[in-house]
């Protein structure tokens, strides 16, 4: 491509990205963010959390994003990706969004070689040149070609999560409520696993919650035979307990947030050095292991709830909400089998392994007891005995 044709294609694109991404006022007609007390809207993070509430309610996952991964409110393309669209990449996708990152990289190298030089600039050079001071001030042209990055949308994934939520949303704010926290935190699964239940990340998360082994063992049972994490109430009893002694350390609630992702150790220390600065620690923190994700946490939450909350406007074909389970939990004084609970709630075993998600193979193939203290769940009404009489703890 010649240097007038590459100014040609940047015009081009900024003329439809900044519109886009609503520079020119095209965010005019959406939903107001609601700010809370807990959970407010810091100045600096407007362009991240505008980012990711159009990956999740307004970019599809055939577009992928090309964009500054500091600075989210500079988005250099839009692109459709070719051929049929998953949920992974194809080969050739892959290979489609290398060659953009890498086509822009280039772009962006060029520029800062041509403003280092002094050398004369085409309008097209001018006006990415303003766009990324703009967003990300005077000296952000320079290192730009090292921060380009890609993003998928995620539309149709959040919409699903969304519908799965129904059937969760009431226990959630019911765990929330008896441990004194803010109810909205059972928005958080559209973060971290879009309500998927068997939810598993590549670096050993997993569940609803995306607890890590390590710290999954410090609050529910995590073991060879039941995995707590993956029963989502008793994952989010376990998400509540964390996060309350995670604010009480820190005093805020975007930092406790924060440290579900970072670890309270890493944001005590972001802490000491920006205090409750939220924005400031997103910007400028460089903690070991702080990186996009733990940078985005506190404003990807921000874009979920605003979503979540306003999901007719932004789903208008409609969300079908899942009804709220009504499987009711007792907690097992004793070690028993699968065949002693069933016999003992008449409960067919079938359908006790369908609604226990935390029973592992061991479990559910009969070679291991189900663990006392394990919370089982139960179809509704199952919990009285033929006696008639309730029961919180069974055996």
């Amino acid at each position: 491509m010649s240097h007038t044709d590459r100014g040609l294609f940047v015009a081009l694109i900024l003329s439809v990205i900044f519109v886009v991404h609503g520079c020119a006022g095209g965010d005019r007609a959406e939903p107001a963010y609601e700010s809370s007390e807990a959970f407010p809207m810091p100045a600096g993070l407007e362009d991240a959390v505008t980012f990711w509430r159009n990956v999740y309610a307004k970019w599809s996952r055939d577009k992928v994003v090309i964009h500054d991964d500091r600075h989210l409110g500079l988005i250099y393309e839009i692109a459709e990706l070719p051929g049929p669209t998953e949920e992974s990449y194809t080969a050739a996708q892959k290979d489609f969004v290398r060659s953009l990152k890498d086509r822009w990289s280039d772009r962006l190298r060029s520029l800062e070689h041509q403003v280092g030089d002094r050398s004369s600039l085409t309008s097209a050079d001018k006006e990415l040149k303003r766009q990324i001071e703009t967003h990300g001030g005077a000296g952000a042209l320079f290192g730009a070609s090292e921060r380009v990055r890609s993003q998928r949308g995620v539309r149709e994934r959040f919409f699903r999560g969304l519908e799965r939520s129904g059937a969760y949303d009431a226990k959630f704010r019911a765990v929330f409520r008896r441990h004194g926290l803010p109810e909205d935190l059972a928005y958080l699964p559209h973060v971290e696993s879009s309500f998927q239940l068997n939810a598993r990340s590549s670096v050993g998360a997993s569940g609803m919650w995306q607890f890590m082994r390590s710290t999954g063992r410090q609050y529910m049972t995590v073991g060879r035979a039941v995995d707590e994490r993956l029963d989502p109430v008793a994952a989010a009893d376990a998400a509540a307990r964390y996060l309350k002694t995670s604010h009480s350390t820190l005093q805020s609630w975007p930092l406790a947030l924060t440290s579900y992702n970072h670890g309270l150790g890493g944001m005590k220390k972001a802490q000491a050095r920006y205090g409750n600065d939220i924005a400031r620690i997103a910007a400028d923190y460089d903690g070991r292991y702080f990186g996009f994700a733990s940078r985005n946490f506190y404003a990807e939450y921000l874009a979920a709830r605003h979503v979540a909350r306003n999901a007719d406007r932004y789903f208008p074909e409609g969300v079908r909400y899942r009804p709220p389970i009504s499987d009711q939990p007792v907690v097992l004084r004793y070690t028993v089998s699968v065949d002693d609970i069933a016999r003992h709630y008449r409960v067919p075993r079938s359908v006790l392994i369908e609604r226990n998600y935390a029973w592992l193979e061991p479990v559910r193939n009969g070679s291991h007891p189900v663990p006392a203290g394990t919370t089982v769940w139960l179809p509704q009404g199952m919990t009285r005995l033929a006696s008639g009489q309730p029961r919180s703890s069974a055996f």
